[in-house]
């Protein structure tokens, strides 16, 4: 009709839940409100603790960077944790400091292995102390197989097939 419209396209979004569409999604069945047990969790200055966000809490949930990351819980308040991380800016790792609600965060598995080598460990100086010996509670990497000759009970000599001209 003579009348031209600017084009107009979608606007770039840049706010604080931006690229979060799979991020901050609920799995299939998983949807609605945490169980009371969630918040009943009791945390202690000095645990590690994985930060993972419940998109259906959207009180004291953190910045998008910090989801799945696991930090040191230096502060502890009615309804949430203070969590210090280590974050890669550069070449340098600074220290943040953030206060995440308690629905946001659980409980790391990520020292378990140690702590139950520190348990073995101490239970096997304590047992090598009352028997008057030192114990070696050094780790030591996987070393290589040992050698092994193998004796075959017959030899198969392998030769090429005389060559047959066939016209």
């Amino acid at each position: 009709w003579g009348v031209t419209t600017p084009t107009v396209t979608m606007p770039h979004s840049f706010g604080k839940r931006a690229r979060t569409r799979h991020m901050f999604k609920k799995a299939f069945r998983q949807k609605g409100l945490p169980s009371v047990s969630k918040k009943l969790v009791t945390f202690k200055v000095g645990e590690y603790v994985d930060i993972k966000t419940d998109p259906s809490i959207q009180a004291g949930m953190p910045y998008r960077f910090y989801h799945g990351k696991t930090g040191v819980v230096f502060n502890v308040t009615p309804n949430a944790v203070g969590v210090q991380i280590k974050k890669v800016v550069g070449n340098r790792q600074i220290l943040k400091r953030l206060h995440v609600r308690v629905e946001h965060v659980r409980k790391s598995r990520c020292n378990e292995d140690f702590l139950k080598r520190v348990k073995e460990n101490d239970a096997a100086h304590h047992a090598a102390k009352l028997a008057g010996k030192h114990a070696v509670t050094k780790r030591q990497p996987e070393q290589p197989r040992g050698d092994a000759t193998v004796i075959p009970k017959e030899v198969h000599v392998l030769a090429p097939l005389k060559f047959v001209e066939q016209y």
